[in-house]
């Protein structure tokens, strides 16, 4: 969110965790299969090992790297015609950072929704009011089994009829 939306409202920018899915991720793998072939290695899980919830790099910088996969977000196919890039200098390296553009991750959530994805969403509304029909669309370009497609076009239709700046009851 912050690559398309530096100065977000303060919910949608202080999570404690930032995904991470190297481009190299597979390579890593197939490069690392040999020290253990009974168990190969996932790069996202070595990336929690090292800079996960509850790791000395956690606790020594205050926020966690969480290893993600091409499997952890719902994203919608072409998700990545729509991607933005930034180019970021880490320690002399240009490193490419890449990230869904908003409403893709909107998607992300609404496909799990969770509390905290949809306290994300909500604050979202709040501040840029959702086009539920574009969103709906990217859902049907997701792999989203179609009982949870229709959880999240509940969600949306229920957050669309509540007025502008009203928070939603506990039930969600």
């Amino acid at each position: 969110m912050l690559l398309s939306w530096p100065d977000a409202p303060i919910l949608l920018r202080t999570s404690g965790e930032i995904d991470a899915y190297p481009e190299n991720a597979r390579l890593w793998e197939v490069t690392h299969k040999e020290s253990d072939p009974d168990f190969p290695p996932e790069a996202s899980e070595e990336i929690n090992a090292l800079f996960g919830e509850g790791s000395s790099f956690h606790r020594q910088h205050g926020f966690y790297i969480d290893g993600v996969d091409e499997n952890t977000a719902r994203l919608p196919l072409d998700w990545n015609t729509r991607a933005i890039y930034k180019s970021i200098d880490v320690d002399g390296r240009a490193v490419l950072a890449v990230a869904p553009c908003p409403e893709d991750v909107i998607v992300s959530k609404l496909a799990r929704l969770s509390d905290k994805d949809k306290e994300f969403v909500e604050a979202y509304h709040a501040a840029r009011p959702l086009d539920a029909e574009l969103l709906v669309e990217r859902m049907q370009a997701t792999s989203l089994e179609p009982e949870l497609q229709q959880r999240a076009i509940g969600f949306l239709n229920r957050l669309a009829k509540r007025p502008q700046g009203t928070p939603s009851s506990p039930a969600g």
